[in-house]
């Protein structure tokens, strides 16, 4: 079987943060579909935490993965700029499993909810990295190394379903307010407080 055709599912939970002002109006919010961002350059981090899945041959449960990121708004395309961090607990196979499955490189949910796969981008690089997280519902965080430090606080009030194209339009997700980010790795270089972040949880697979 060729790695565009191999067979795989994952599932768990998505935390982020942006230099936008909550709520992102990247979002779809109250079924109203989202546009541009708060300040026309968007830079942020996203996290997923894998709870289970993977293929037939490798499990990745319990890993993790990060994406640093940036982009223009008013740039041709909008092309991301992003680094990926793996989880430097993965084996080799683990990471190029993670690595593929996060650069679209094996189709699937990809192709439809990750802009840097569906839209113009600029890969930075794959990092191994060591990941702490901590998913909670509110005042989350997370780090990849010394490079991303992210911390969110509590949910925006009063907020109509909100949903973002990522973990995926099709599963509930709040808004929350940004407490701190911050990244540190040339080009990506930015820090923010006070900003928004957004939790779900998430299921890609193969299959689309």
């Amino acid at each position: 079987m060729t790695d565009e055709h191999r067979r795989w599912a994952i599932g768990g939970t998505y935390l982020e943060s942006c230099n936008c002002d909550a709520i992102c109006p990247c979002r779809t919010v109250g079924g109203r579909k989202g546009g541009r961002s708060t300040h026309g350059i968007c830079m942020g981090a996203l996290s997923w935490e894998i709870e289970d899945g993977g293929t037939d041959e490798i499990s990745l449960g319990g890993l993790r993965t990060v994406l640093a990121l940036r982009y223009d708004d008013d740039e041709p395309g909008s092309p991301w700029d992003f680094y990926l961090y793996v989880d430097d607990r993965a084996d080799p196979e683990q990471r190029g499993l993670l690595s593929a499955i996060f650069l679209g490189e094996l189709g699937g949910t990809p192709q439809d909810q990750f802009p840097w796969v569906f839209k113009p981008s600029r890969p930075l690089g794959v990092r191994s990295a060591p990941i702490e997280i901590d998913h909670s519902e509110t005042r989350g965080w997370f780090r990849a190394g010394k490079e991303v430090t992210v911390r969110v606080g509590d949910p925006v009030v009063d907020q109509e379903p909100v949903t973002c194209v990522i973990p995926g339009h099709d599963r509930p997700g709040h808004e929350l307010y940004g407490k701190v980010i911050e990244v540190s790795d040339d080009p990506l270089g930015f820090g923010f407080e006070g900003k928004c972040g957004y939790w779900s949880t998430f299921s890609y697979s193969s299959e689309g």
